[in-house]
């Protein structure tokens, strides 16, 4: 396997599909405007709104409720604003509530004034504290605006499944509206909008196989939308201005087609997730992997090393031919404690790294970790016995 990497990083990024890539490609020979009338922009047009039919079926939800961006970001930016639109009026969230390990995106949150921001506590395994979240909603003063929420359907570092159909029960009982950020849940559990748990879906094209430049806010219907971030020529129903990224969108479009795919086979994903945790638990019997007590996407593990930094153990990996994240990419380069695990109570933590795999993953992928994992513990039982 000499020259051989294996890419275990899916979370941070999934590798192009090709279907995905066959669409790009088809949609860069398209040269005219999607908002021109005549037949060259009407043909770009379909190429969106075949796009957008797609990434709707996804999440089973309606094509003309979904609203594309540059990203996940983007929409999360978007959507966590003081200030809405319904019809003609305008409604006003007087405070977001956000999950205290969420990503940054988030947990920054939006167009919210710092003191506008309420962050709600997880457990040890990173699951929100349901009734830390009530007890907020029941001291939200509605007379100042209604709560928004917004909070993940599964965590892009520990692989953590929220209880979203609970969390809507308690944020709807407040007469809240909650925003789900599917990012990472989409093409890897089922999404299903029209069930009514959530009022706002956030998705990412890079995440499920697609170009990196894309994203959608998916709404539950088009009776209330938040204020543009970005205002210009009325594109995307007025909510998002700018000529749309026509290959982005087209590939975006494909990758969710093979995403609900995928769906059909993810307990594959699983088992080799497994195998991984096999094997770090048979090199290294005190590595702590995070977040076994909750359901978890079963193409994630989080794992701590016994005294060992995980940028060191990833920098290892690296040489050894072994891409894989230690934490969330988006963070990647800060010095200090991670804040997912400073939340789930594991503030000593040297830190943690994170396995993320797709159906592409192989045996020979797994039997590179295996092998860079075998030299990392050496490396560390080498440490220890200097120590």
């Amino acid at each position: 396997m000499a020259g051989r990497r294996a890419y275990l990083d899916y979370n941070a990024s999934a590798p192009l599909l090709a279907a995905a890539r066959t669409a790009m490609i088809a949609a860069l020979d398209v040269a005219a405007n999607p908002s021109s009338v005549h037949a060259e922009g009407r043909a770009a047009r379909r190429l969106i709104e075949n796009a957008r039919r797609d990434v709707a079926t996804l999440v089973n939800a309606s094509a003309e409720h979904v609203v594309f961006t540059s990203g996940a970001t983007e929409a999360a930016s978007t959507l966590l604003t003081p200030d809405w639109q319904m019809g003609r009026g305008t409604i006003r969230m007087s405070r977001l509530y956000v999950c205290e390990a969420d990503h940054p995106c988030v947990l920054n949150g939006g167009r919210f004034p710092a003191a506008q921001v309420t962050r709600i506590g997880v457990d040890t395994d990173g699951i929100v504290r349901l009734d830390a979240l009530a007890a907020a909603l029941g001291r939200h003063d509605k007379a100042d605006g209604l709560p928004l929420v917004a909070i993940h359907a599964a965590h892009n570092e520990t692989g953590i499944i929220q209880p979203v159909e609970r969390i809507a029960e308690i944020v709807k009982g407040a007469g809240g509206i909650l925003i789900i950020d599917a990012v990472q849940a989409a093409g890897r559990i089922p999404l299903d909008l029209s069930a009514g748990y959530a009022d706002y879906l956030i998705l990412s094209s890079h995440k499920i196989g697609g170009p990196k430049g894309a994203g959608a806010i998916i709404a539950a219907s088009d009776l209330m939308m938040p204020r543009p971030l970005i205002a210009g020529g009325g594109q995307e129903k007025g909510h998002r201005g700018g000529t749309e990224n026509l290959a982005a969108i087209a590939g975006f479009g494909a990758a969710a087609r093979e995403a609900l795919i995928g769906l059909k086979s993810i307990d594959a994903v699983g088992r080799r997730r497994d195998e991984i945790e096999a094997i770090v638990k048979t090199l290294m019997p005190d590595a702590e992997i995070f977040g076994t007590g909750a359901p978890r996407l079963a193409n994630t593990t989080f794992f701590a090393i016994a005294g060992t930094k995980a940028e060191t153990a990833q920098i290892a990996f690296d040489l050894a031919g072994v891409a894989l994240s230690a934490g969330s990419a988006c963070s990647s380069g800060k010095v200090g404690p991670s804040h997912v695990l400073k939340a789930m109570g594991h503030s000593d933590s040297l830190g943690a790294l994170r396995v993320s795999i797709g159906h592409a993953t192989s045996a020979e992928d797994i039997e590179l970790f295996r092998a860079a994992l075998t030299d990392v513990a050496a490396r560390a039982g080498a440490g220890e016995k200097a120590a």
